[in-house]
């Protein structure tokens, strides 16, 4: 994914930086409105490329999961509706995208963000999270 998608701490939604000022960033909403705001030094900003989910093995970062659920939802928005899903609908869901996930350490607040984010992303026009030829490279090796 060509741009820096962040997630700011007590702002709702994704943000997609447009820019660097002194002491603060300028992020855009990833949504129809496209509105810009300035994310200081106080805000907790955390870059989606940096976020990675709990599994059974090795620890997965959040844009293969992203591209995971692109593929098994066709890229479009998820079916679930993850305000109203239970438990084991999530279970579910999770056991389809992304089968040796930590059952342990991963809540169901954190499938809900994921779904919720998923979804803010293809909404935004994006369905492409991992670059195709990183996905080969370490094949290669």
């Amino acid at each position: 994914m060509q741009d820096t998608i962040l997630a700011i701490s007590g702002k709702p939604g994704l943000y997609k930086l447009v820019s660097q000022g002194r002491g603060m960033l300028i992020v855009e909403t990833i949504d129809e409105t496209k509105k810009r705001l300035p994310a200081g030094a106080r805000d907790r900003v955390t870059s989606l490329n940096d976020v990675s989910m709990y599994t059974n093995e090795d620890d997965q970062p959040l844009m293969n999961i992203f591209q995971s659920i692109c593929e098994h939802e066709g890229g479009k928005e998820t079916a679930l509706n993850f305000k109203t899903a239970t438990k084991a609908e999530l279970e579910d869901f999770m056991n389809a995208v992304l089968p040796n996930w930590d059952r342990d350490r991963v809540h169901d607040s954190d499938i809900k963000k994921l779904i919720q984010w998923y979804n803010i992303l293809v909404r935004g026009g994006y369905t492409q999270f991992v670059d195709p030829t990183e996905e080969e490279a370490p094949a290669a090796e």
